[in-house]
This record gives C-alpha cells, sequence and structure tokens, in this order.
C-alpha cells in the first residue's frame, strides 16, 4: 500500500474493484470507514484518513460501514472478499469464460473453492446465480446478433452459448416478452444476407479514443503473419476454443464504435472473442477521469494534451504478450518484432485466411514448452532469453501461471520474477498488458527514466507516484513523449 494520501484518494474515488481490500478509508466527518467499492457518496479529500487494515482504522476510533461491510473486503471474509470474488467471477463470466471451454468447477478452482461456495457468494452479492449472468450475457449477446447481422436464428442460438434453438427461443421468450423472429423483422438488415464467410459487429467506447495512436502502437509491435495495422484496421489470426479463424476491426465513421469483421468461423466462441477485443483495445477505459488525475502533474500535462483518448494496448493472449516482452529484453522494438517475426515462422502453425498477410497462428505454450533451446537459438535469440521463454512456455502450459485480466498483479508479478532471466521491467510490462492492471510501472526502463530526467530507478518510482492509480496510463504517455534534448 502506498502512503500517498493524493494517490490513495484518486483510488477510492474511481470505485475499481481492483483496489479493494489494498486499503480502507475512514471518513472523518462520520467516524465511519469504508472499503474502495463502497457505493456511498465521495467524501472531501480532506475529511478522508488511509489504513492499511481494517483493524487499524478501528484502532483509530473509525466504525465499519454498514453499507460496503469491510468484513467481506479481501482477506477478511472466509471467502477471501466476496465482493471482489463476485465481481471478478462476473467479469470472467462476461468475458465468456464459460464458452471458453471452461466449466464452473475450474472458475471455482481458479478462486479457491468449491462450486457450492461459488455459487452462494455470487447469490448472495449480486442477487443472481452464476448461471443467471451466464444467461444476461447470452441474451444480449443473441439480441446484438439479431438486430446487425443477417444470421439464420439457429446460428445465433448457438453462437450466443445456447445448447438448442428451443432453449434460446424459450430464454428469449421469458426475458423478453417476444420471440427472437419479432426482433429480426424489427431490426435492419445489416449485412450482406448472401455473405457465409464474415459477420459484422459494432463494439462501443467512451470518446475520445486515440485510435491512431493505439494502431500505431501496435503496428510497430505485430507479430509478422499473426498480426497486421493496415488502412486504419487491425487484423490478427485466432484460434480460440477449437476454432480457427480470422479478424479485423475499424472505427465505424461518425460513432463511438468498432467495426468488428470476423469470419463465419469464430461464431461459436463469440463471447470469448468479443472479451479478448474489449481488453486489446481497452474498451472499457474511462479516458476523461485518467486525463483529468494525469494532467494535473505538469510533466505529462503537455502529453495529455497532445493524446486525448489515449489507451493502454492489452494483449489478446497472454502467452504471445509474454513472449514479445522477452524478446524486447535489451534491444530495440525494430530489433524484437524481426525476432518475434522469425519465432513466429519457427512455432506457428500455418492457417490460410483470405488476407494475405495473416498466414500463421501464434504459437501455443504447449508447443514452445516442449521446444529445445537451440531451436529457439537458431532463431537469433541469445540463450539466456530462450530459456527464459521456455520456462515461461512450461508454466503456462502447466497452468500454474496465468496471465489473463482479472489476475492478481502482486503474485503473478512475484511469478514471473522466480523465471529464470525475467526482471521487473517484464514483469510489470506484462502486468500493465496482459493483465490490464492500471497501476503497472516499469521504472528500470531507460526511456522512462530519459524523459523524467532521473538518474535511478528508484527516483522514477518516487515521481511516478503522484499518478497512481493509472500508471500505466502515464507510462505510455511518456513512451510517446519526444525526448529532451541534452
Amino acid at each position: 500500500m502506498t502512503h500517498d494520501p493524493a494517490a490513495l484518494y484518486n483510488a477510492y474515488a474511481s470505485r475499481d474493484p481492483r483496489f479493494d481490500g489494498v486499503f480502507f478509508v475512514g471518513v472523518t466527518s462520520t467516524g465511519i470507514y469504508c472499503r474502495p467499492v463502497c457505493t456511498a457518496r465521495t467524501p472531501k479529500e480532506e475529511n478522508c484518513r488511509f489504513f492499511p487494515s481494517a483493524a487499524a482504522a478501528e484502532r483509530a476510533d473509525f466504525r465499519p460501514c454498514l453499507r460496503c461491510r469491510p468484513e467481506l473486503a479481501p482477506g477478511l471474509a472466509p471467502v477471501d472478499g466476496a465482493r471482489r470474488v463476485a465481481s471478478r467471477i462476473a467479469c470472467r463470466i462476461g468475458e465468456g469464460m464459460l464458452d471458453d471451454g471452461a466449466r464452473l468447477e475450474q472458475i471455482a478452482a481458479e478462486f479457491h473453492m468449491s462450486p457450492r461456495q461459488l455459487r452462494r457468494v455470487v447469490r448472495r452479492e449480486l442477487g443472481v446465480s452464476p448461471m443467471e449472468l451466464v444467461l444476461t450475457r447470452r441474451l444480449l449477446l443473441a439480441k446484438q446478433l439479431l438486430t446487425e447481422t443477417a444470421l439464420p436464428v439457429i446460428e445465433i442460438a448457438y453462437s450466443s452459448g445456447f445448447s438448442s434453438l428451443r432453449r434460446f427461443n424459450d430464454a428469449f421468450r421469458g426475458r423478453y416478452g417476444m420471440p427472437p423472429t419479432r426482433l429480426r423483422k424489427k431490426a435492419a438488415t445489416a449485412g450482406d444476407p448472401g455473405d457465409s464467410e464474415t459477420l459484422t459487429l459494432q463494439m462501443s467506447y467512451r470518446p475520445p479514443f486515440d485510435w491512431p495512436g493505439l494502431l500505431d502502437f501496435l503496428d510497430e509491435r505485430a507479430l509478422g503473419g499473426v498480426e497486421s495495422v493496415a488502412e486504419g484496421a487491425y487484423s490478427r489470426t485466432v484460434k480460440l476454443g477449437g476454432q480457427t479463424g480470422w479478424i479485423r476491426l475499424g472505427r465505424v465513421p461518425g460513432k463511438s464504435a468498432l467495426r468488428v469483421e470476423l469470419s463465419h468461423s469464430l461464431a461459436p466462441v463469440l463471447p470469448a472473442l468479443l472479451g479478448r477485443l474489449k481488453h486489446l483495445f481497452d474498451l472499457s477505459a474511462r479516458p476523461d477521469l485518467i486525463a483529468e488525475h494525469l494532467g494535473r502533474d505538469e510533466r505529462l500535462e503537455a502529453a495529455v494534451r497532445r493524446n486525448p483518448g489515449l489507451r493502454v494496448p492489452g494483449a489478446f493472449d497472454g502467452f504471445e504478450l509474454a513472449v514479445r516482452a522477452v524478446l524486447g529484453q535489451q534491444v530495440t522494438v525494430k530489433g524484437a518484432t524481426t525476432l518475434a517475426g522469425r519465432f513466429v515462422q519457427a512455432f506457428g502453425e500455418p492457417v490460410r485466411t483470405p488476407l494475405p498477410e495473416l498466414t500463421r497462428l501464434s504459437p501455443t505454450p504447449e508447443r514452445v514448452a516442449v521446444a529445445g533451446v537451440g531451436e529457439v537459438t537458431a532463431l537469433g535469440v541469445v540463450r539466456s532469453r530462450a530459456r527464459s521463454i521456455i520456462a515461461l512456455a512450461g508454466e503456462v502450459a502447466s497452468g500454474r501461471l496465468r496471465l489473463v485480466p482479472g489476475a492478481d498483479p502482486d503474485a503473478t508479478i512475484a511469478q514471473l520474477l522466480a523465471l529464470p532471466g525475467i526482471g521487473p521491467w517484464t514483469a510489470q510490462y506484462v502486468a500493465m498488458r496482459a493483465l490490464r492492471w492500471p497501476d503497472a510501472f516499469p521504472k528500470e526502463d531507460v526511456a522512462l527514466r530519459r524523459r523524467l530526467g532521473c538518474a535511478s530507478a528508484a527516483e522514477a518510482d518516487a515521481l511516478s507516484r503522484a499518478w497512481r492509480p493509472w500508471r500505466s496510463y502515464a507510462t505510455l504517455h511518456l513512451w510517446r513523449s519526444p525526448v529532451p534534448q541534452a
């Protein structure tokens, strides 16, 4: 926990569940202490005191809030933070985890629960069962497909995660009071009914959105054969849940939305696919709040004005991103991109797409884990990094290391640092992009220190504390800023 009250107040005001259990806030005007996720009206900053634990707040004579119930914060409740766990489970379900081949038992095991505990926690905290959350997500996706595509209703049923047309019809009629065919008749046809090869959907975002800047970042680091950036659009190959295909995304003129075109083969894994794209393009960000906070610092003020709507690019696949980060250690971005292209050619599975630049699937951890060090060094990768990549692949393939949004950043960073050849810079970079941690800060980065005028990583870390809890966004602003002239 940081000791900077301003940073803690900003984290509290954001109501981001990722900070739940990290600290508690006592309100002097009421004598009550709360969790950072409390839904009560935000008090004035001068009335707030911050504590590392509930016990510390109570020693200072604050009473526990009856609304947010501090006893349920992570580490205090019998199930390690019911509200936070329920929120994370809801997030996982919303990203299509159950449609990505996982079962409820697997999700429960990830949170160190039994399936019965998981159901009880979710129902108590959110008022519905896990499967009711799944049903809502599936029906909303089906509604979008009915409105925006010309897919047959039976395909929409399966693409939304229903096991049969009858169950889909019953669920739709029960929830919305009409059959899905009535909505289809009311909606304007959004595609060519004869086009059976592709689907087109829209994904909304909060403006502003620096789409050109995000594309430039991805373009410089694109995996040759897997990803491509051209004509204002991002494309890539996809293998997900046993399905193989391709996607292409670009902005919708006049709307705060991205146009998502995908191969029809990916329809069965659409919920999981859309969840990954949401993280890759940081579509849930609040650019207004983040810019307001970072823009207060004179070191970032100009950068924030230059880059309205900046996003932190995520990762479509955590292992893919981590390998790219290891290859980027102590080499230029261009050099790492070259090595990554060779890596894809050596270990990625060939695939056919209508986009000639997309020819390979991203290498899987299972394939890389059984590779010999010599296979990797033959690509021009130094031996120490080859060993790092193979060790990383083994941990991911075994399930011991999960590089996914929502994973505990401190625990995951510790796991990464325990692997041979992976240092703090790489671990923080992976946390920033693969884990979607908003407060990651690779303070060892030479480019960051040069732009900040810092002689050491410790000095850079001290300066960065004012930017919490949005240091990942500050990092992107600094990387895009010009280097000061000597």
